[in-house]
């Protein structure tokens, strides 16, 4: 995934296009990891637009996001940290280390600004996640700038059986809980068997009330109380949001993240990769997103933080998903096909639409 200025960007894209897109991803990263925290960091940084909001008790400096799943080992949080998001969110993170999905597990769509990805929570595991996040300088680096803050994703191994799932929630919630901003409890990901059955009724409830009492056992512990998110996938009916929403209330949930990607493909039918199995991510996926994004702030109220995630290729698009209801955005796909200057422009739209006010 090509992460330059736009002036590069045009010349890098062809390149790292004629790679496998994983392979070109896992190029993308290794580059990034290389090169933050050096001079070579010029090629991706740039200036952060400042547009503080604060949600769940936090203030992010912007409304700009990464999602999580682009680096699900939290290898590069200072390079992203560099290019002016507001927030980053790393992950998704397991107890163990597992392998993901075979290979191929990538595929791009670009006649739809798409992708299309099985990957299965491929990750280093969590005692690797926590070492690389421990690392990271954004911090301690910032002068007299509030820090960009950082989402910690968590979920469950492939293995372990659903009736378990949630003691792997929970030993990804201790591990993470001392070093997160925030906590992202991914239950929507279409790529581990049986896990979106977790957004049911009973499923739900009985993991968000074991989640929560550990929440305040940590928390009493450390004396701080970190926020926590839920990520919600965009194939949901009204009424299954609205049952949703009122279990994240009922057990004080700090936040809402709309959406992960799509099995729908009408989009996309026809297409090259349109039926290879795995979650639709990019264009297609915004009106569905934006949808449940609506449906949730209807059934939330309007104080309750929702990031919005799905489809957002511009500034047009984000300010969109502003409008059907999110307090802040989160980008990924979008950087794939447009570069690094989406989050700048991005950030500096919403700025802009807030001051017209």
């Amino acid at each position: 995934m090509p992460l330059l200025p736009s002036s590069l960007y045009g010349l890098a894209r062809p390149f790292l296009f004629g790679f496998d897109p994983e392979h070109a991803h896992e190029l993308t990263l290794d580059g990034l990891a290389r090169t933050q925290n050096t001079p070579l960091a010029c090629a991706y940084a740039a200036p952060r637009v400042d547009d503080p909001v604060t949600l769940a008790g936090l203030e992010f400096p912007n409304r700009v996001g990464l999602a999580a799943g682009l680096d699900k080992n939290a290898r590069c949080i200072d390079a992203f940290a560099a290019m002016g998001f507001g927030f980053v969110e790393v992950g998704t993170v397991t107890p163990k280390a597992q392998p993901g999905n075979p290979k191929p597990r990538m595929f791009r769509l670009p006649q739809r600004d798409a992708l299309i990805n099985r990957l299965g929570f491929n990750n280093e595991g969590l005692d690797a996640f926590l070492a690389n996040v421990q690392k990271a300088r954004f911090r301690r680096s910032g002068g007299s700038r509030k820090p960009m803050l950082l989402g910690l994703n968590i979920g469950k191994n492939a293995a372990t059986p659903i009736e378990k799932a949630v003691d792997d929630y929970l030993a990804c919630l201790d591990g993470v809980y001392p070093h997160a901003d925030y906590v992202t409890i991914n239950i929507s990901s279409p790529n581990t068997a049986n896990l979106r059955t977790l957004q049911s009724d009973e499923a739900l409830d009985a993991l968000l009330g074991a989640i929560a009492e550990r929440r305040h056992a940590l928390g009493e512990r450390g004396r701080r109380r970190v926020p926590l998110f839920v990520k919600i996938a965009p194939d949901l009916d009204e009424s299954q949001v609205a049952v949703i929403a009122a279990t994240l209330q009922r057990h004080g949930m700090d936040g809402v993240i709309a959406t992960n990607t799509t099995l729908a493909r009408d989009a996309v039918a026809g297409l090259p990769h349109a039926d290879e199995a795995g979650g639709l991510s990019g264009a297609p996926v915004r009106e569905a997103s934006n949808r449940v994004v609506a449906q949730l702030r209807a059934a939330l109220g309007p104080g309750f933080p929702i990031i919005g995630v799905g489809g957002i290729l511009s500034a047009a698009d984000a300010k969109a998903k502003i409008a059907a209801g999110a307090d802040v955005v989160q980008i990924y796909t979008g950087l794939i096909y447009r570069g690094p200057a989406l989050v700048r422009e991005t950030a500096q739209a919403l700025l802009q639409s807030r001051s017209a006010a």
